[in-house]
């Protein structure tokens, strides 16, 4: 047995960026993991995700988004739109027939975003700590005005964050998530099953913003399950099999 993880696969974009991804063949519908705002599919989701569905011979595949982990690109160079045609681009050209999509925090907002691109590919959605819109309200409504100027002027402000690396936060990061925010639409045509899971004691992003998303969804079969002691990243091993649990009961389409 080889002592080192295996390499990547690529995946080019029509402007020559390589997307990194891991994937692994096994049953319909396949498994799609959409990590968060400066994470990688290395994370304790993706990869426990990964052999839980290889233990039960599920397709499945966890990527990075350009700017992040083993991708291409710069992070500060990356968008809402970038990143959510990405994972469009990754659901069309990677696998094939219906997929299901777990998106963590920031990929719960993209996953909203592709399943509206696709509604025909998409067999299920389920979110965790779905952090919809976050650009407006826990970036730049945490701004104060002498940060909102700077951002202006210099296009770039670096954020302390709780979980290493500073946050690089762009201008156009910004401005150009207004065209895809989904919470000031009255209702998100999306029929198919969804599950949105969300810690009560999430620091980051609102317990409330997956129950404001479940209110404007289409479809009736959707559950919002709240953690009363689960924080944003959902990762103790509780969450973990709740997770898990969550992902088999949509697979076998309870």
């Amino acid at each position: 047995m080889s002592l080192f993880a295996p390499q990547p696969c690529r995946l080019t974009l029509a402007g020559g960026v390589r997307l990194a991804y891991h994937q692994s063949s096994g049953a319909s519908p396949g498994v799609i993991f959409l990590g968060g705002f400066t994470s990688d599919m290395s994370g304790v989701k993706a990869t426990a995700l990964e052999r839980w569905c290889q233990a039960r011979n599920q397709a499945y595949l966890r990527f990075d988004y350009s700017g992040h982990g083993a991708s291409d690109g710069q992070f500060a160079d990356g968008t809402i739109g970038c990143w959510a045609q990405e994972a469009i681009e990754v659901l069309d050209r990677l696998t094939q027939g219906p997929q299901i999509l777990v998106g963590s925090s920031m990929g719960a907002w993209l996953m909203l975003l592709a399943a509206l691109a696709r509604p025909e590919r998409i067999a299920a959605l389920l979110g965790l700590a779905c952090a919809a819109d976050f650009t407006h309200y826990l970036l730049w409504d945490r701004l104060d005005e002498h940060q909102r100027e700077r951002l202006r002027r210099e296009r770039v402000l670096r954020l302390p964050s709780p979980y290493g690396e500073p946050y690089t936060i762009t201008w156009d990061l910004i401005e150009e998530a207004k065209q895809h925010r989904l919470l000031d639409r009255p209702k998100l045509p999306i029929t198919c099953p969804m599950r949105l899971i969300h810690g009560m004691r999430d620091a980051d992003v609102p317990w409330r913003i997956s129950a404001q998303v479940a209110e404007r969804l289409s479809g009736s079969d959707v559950r919002v399950l709240l953690l009363k002691d689960g924080e944003h990243t959902l990762s103790r091993e509780q969450d973990l099999a709740l997770l898990t649990r969550a992902l088999g009961e949509l697979l076998e389409g309870r």
